[in-house]
């Protein structure tokens, strides 16, 4: 079976623990930043955690 090619676009966006579990940035956080609140932004600068078919397919993609 031939080596599968890492999609680079999912690698630049995606972290891959040393547990195995995938992060992500989450979105709405780059302008229009005045009108949200602190708490809003504050929540926006942490990673999130990617579950379930969405996470296998990243796996996929990355060849993990």
């Amino acid at each position: 079976m031939p080596k599968l090619k890492t999609h680079k676009g999912t690698a630049k966006r995606v972290k891959i623990t040393p547990t195995g579990k995938i992060l992500r940035e989450r979105a709405f956080g780059n302008h229009i930043l005045a009108k949200k609140s602190k708490a809003r932004k504050r929540n926006i600068k942490t990673n999130a955690q990617v579950s379930g078919s969405t996470a296998k397919n990243i796996k996929k993609a990355l060849g993990v």
